[in-house]
């Protein structure tokens, strides 16, 4: 069931001022990558977020023309690896910012297959690895849901955040 409020009667706020508000958040960083017959594919996030604990429920925001999201739809797998704040260099390479594209995303830290053909980037904070449960496309986003079957549990290390534009070790 949807809710509106207000009956939809007041204005959406202008995207550059959301943007500007949503900077001052701090966000942890995450590399979610998927892997499988349709090959290996990532790309970086800060919308990340529990969903449920019974069963284990997470949510992942990508932008809906990420060349990720045909991988992840046909591999049906994903993992959420959570950088550390050593892993600078993966976050930019995921995000697009060194002009990595593809398979050579993954140049960018050390990485090894699990069992089910899924990144899982060594020194990472965490990782989750999830089976895709739903998709739901809103406005230039899907939310992904992915029921988590394996976690690698978290290091005593410091974590890669991100906020006014700028990473942050938390």
């Amino acid at each position: 069931m949807a809710v509106h409020a207000n009956g939809g009667s007041k204005p959406v706020v202008d995207s550059s001022l959301f943007r500007e508000g949503m900077s001052h958040v701090v966000s942890a960083v995450h590399v979610i990558t998927t892997g499988g017959p349709a090959g290996r594919a990532g790309f970086t996030a800060t919308a990340v977020s529990s969903v449920s604990d019974a069963p284990a429920t997470l949510l992942v925001c990508m932008n809906a023309g990420s060349s990720s999201a045909a991988h992840l739809a046909q591999n049906s797998l994903f993992a959420v690896n959570t950088l550390a704040s050593s892993q600078q260099a993966v976050a930019d390479a995921f995000s697009g910012r060194t002009g990595l594209s593809g398979e050579a995303r993954f140049d960018a830290g050390a990485w090894t297959m699990d069992d089910d053909g899924l990144p899982v980037l060594s020194g990472a904070v965490a990782v989750f690895r999830c089976r895709l449960t739903d998709v739901h496309p809103v406005a230039t986003h899907l939310v992904l849901f992915g029921e988590v079957y394996a976690v690698t549990p978290a290091r005593d290390e410091h974590g890669l955040a991100y906020m006014r534009r700028h990473y942050i070790q938390v």
